[in-house]
């Protein structure tokens, strides 16, 4: 079977033991936020682009570093649809605040990982084992 891949990224900022989370307006699932780089960008400018549009804050450039890639079945998508999901973390400056798209932010603790995407689960298995949250 072909698999087809949807090659996202995703900004890992963690807070008391906690990871950020966003729920976009209409959705039920939480995401880690993030999104699809645009044609021509790097890991870094899609990034910073994604982050501002949703959270309303600027990356550091320098300061952001490779956490890891994680790959699972997109979800709402079909059947051997992959997301590859390349997470990294950052400094910011500006005050976090959810976009006209984002409805609302949060950080979850391991126990409410069942609220959130296929390939998070993966995120907060490995967050949960480094002992990044609780």
């Amino acid at each position: 079977m072909q698999k087809d891949f949807i090659d996202k990224l995703a900004y890992i900022e963690i807070v008391d033991k906690k990871v950020l989370v966003t729920l976009s307006k209409g959705k039920e699932t939480w995401y880690i936020p993030g999104g699809k780089r645009e044609k021509g960008e790097t890991d870094h400018q899609a990034l910073i682009r994604e982050v501002n549009e949703e959270l309303n804050v600027d990356l550091i450039e320098e300061s952001i570093k490779k956490y890891g890639v994680f790959e699972a079945q997109a979800h709402g998508k079909p059947l051997g649809t992959i997301v590859r999901m390349t997470c990294y973390t950052a400094k910011y400056v500006g005050a976090m605040k959810p976009s006209s798209e984002i409805e609302e932010l949060d950080y979850f603790n391991y126990s409410k990982k069942s609220k959130t995407s296929h390939v998070d689960y993966l995120i907060f298995d490995d967050l949960f084992i480094k002992g990044l949250i609780k």
